[in-house]
């Protein structure tokens, strides 16, 4: 049995690796980025592939298991289903899977599966497709469903579907989303806003996860779902009948710091141990200056060893996190 010597001061065992590929996207969600100009990395500053995927190569000689691909949008970004084959060949992970989205799924929804990719997650703010222009910035909303329904064709499983929560925005239609899982085995998961960046809105716009729970407490009761080593922070229920689960994310409400499991690497290169902390580990400068495999460990090791026990987000007059979402990997 491989052990993991990813383990931080507080005992946490580290074997997740969030990795974006890009910081571009497609669109410009309210909750995630400024609809003003946004200034993106030059091709010259994002990680090459070689060089992703030699970081998770030496992740996993470390005890990364699990590794999720994210961006901004992951889709934008050429040749991306060649990586993911590449990627599902390296021994040692257990699990990947990939965030999107879902505006370029359908057209490479085949080549992703492929690739040997079965676990997809899919951000999805409303059913409404006037409301997803307002959210996102752009009339997609089609596309998005046809991804999904084809994503459903093909068998991927789980198929994710995030919701952030946003009062007196998309909050009308937290039982319609709820109320999916009676129909399909979606994993239908409601993720309280994070305030991450210039695109910060109003405490006014947060939905907390409690009363989440109440709300959808009216189609039936939740049962709670035991969860897999592999799983993520959602506390998971499911209603009577159905034929997927409901998931929760509170990062605000009751944060599940004491077991984060996950590090991240952006596409510019940095090493993050905390979505929520201005702490990163610079990994490309090393790598571009022909550094070895041990210093990337040891850059690994010290990523881990300063992995803060805790956020403070839910405490008061606390600023915003810095960064953008789209450029972290969130």
């Amino acid at each position: 049995m491989r052990l993991s010597k990813l383990i931080d001061k507080y005992n946490r065992r580290l074997n997740y690796l969030r990795v974006s590929i890009t910081d571009h996207c497609n669109l410009r969600c309210i909750y995630c980025m400024s609809r003003d100009s946004v200034t993106k990395l030059l091709h010259k500053e994002i990680l090459r592939y070689e060089e992703i995927l030699r970081v998770i190569k030496t992740g996993v000689r470390l005890g990364i298991s699990k590794v999720r691909i994210t961006g901004g949008e992951p889709l934008v970004r050429r040749d991306i289903c060649g990586f993911l084959s590449r990627l599902n060949a390296i021994d040692g992970l257990s699990d990947i899977s990939l965030t999107t989205n879902g505006v370029l799924l359908l057209e490479n929804i085949d080549k992703i599966k492929s690739a040997g990719i079965k676990r997809i997650n899919i951000s999805l703010d409303t059913l409404d497709r006037h409301k997803f222009k307002k959210i996102t910035g752009h009339n997609f909303f089609q596309k998005v469903i046809e991804g999904i329904k084809r994503a459903l064709d093909l068998d991927f499983y789980p198929i994710k579907l995030n919701v952030v929560v946003l009062n007196g925005i998309n909050d009308n239609e937290i039982l319609d989303f709820a109320g999916l899982t009676f129909s399909y085995p979606f994993q239908v998961r409601f993720i309280e806003y994070m305030p991450i960046g210039t695109a910060c809105m109003s405490d006014r716009r947060h939905i907390l996860a409690p009363e989440v729970k109440d709300r959808i407490s009216v189609l039936g009761d939740l049962v709670p779902v035991d969860k897999g080593l592999d799983d993520g922070p959602a506390e998971l229920f499911k209603l009577k009948g159905a034929k997927g689960e409901i998931g929760l994310i509170h990062p605000i409400s009751r944060h599940f710091c004491a077991t984060c499991n996950r590090l991240r690497l952006t596409a510019s290169g940095r090493l993050m141990p905390c979505l929520l902390s201005d702490v990163y580990f610079d990994i490309k400068g090393p790598l571009r200056k022909g550094c070895s495999d041990n210093d990337l460990a040891d850059i690994f090791l010290n990523a881990a060893y300063n992995k803060p026990s805790s956020h403070h987000l839910a405490m008061n007059n606390q600023p915003p996190v810095p960064g953008r979402m789209s450029a972290i990997g969130g």
